[in-house]
């Protein structure tokens, strides 16, 4: 590796050691339905982000919390020795995309059938610090 590129790699890592990612693939939900949750945390603190997700109705908070809590973990694991609750952690990113689509046929009056569309989607969880 050259030393241009070496210093902008590590000049990278140093950028992107606060900064913490969760994946959720294939998660047998519609987008829709999990963006409508996803909207509430972005840009919200951790500790808060969880009460929202925990006494949310939506079934979708449940796997939200789950890759949360993922992100969480994964900070830990990077940052050893720190404490979470003084990092000033907030969901700094979190984009739900669409996946694959089971295509299914329900039958319909006339010998047709109807489509049915089960989606799922992936979650993307991206946690940072806060910026004073």
């Amino acid at each position: 590796m050259g030393s241009r590129k070496r210093e902008s790699a590590l000049a990278r890592k140093l950028t992107n050691q606060d900064v913490v990612k969760a994946l959720h693939n294939d998660c047998p939900s519609s987008p829709r339905k999990m963006r409508l949750v996803a909207d509430i945390i972005r840009g919200v603190e951790v500790d808060k982000a969880l009460s929202i997700l925990k006494y949310s109705k939506k079934d979708a908070s449940n796997k939200l919390e789950k890759v949360l809590l993922s992100a969480m973990a994964n900070w830990q694991s990077k940052n050893e020795g720190a404490d979470i609750e003084e990092a000033n952690l907030i969901v700094k990113e979190i984009f739900v995309d669409s996946a694959r689509q089971l295509k299914r046929l329900r039958p319909a009056p006339q010998g047709r059938g109807y489509r049915i569309r089960k989606r799922s989607n992936h979650i993307t969880l991206i946690l940072g610090t806060k910026e004073n």
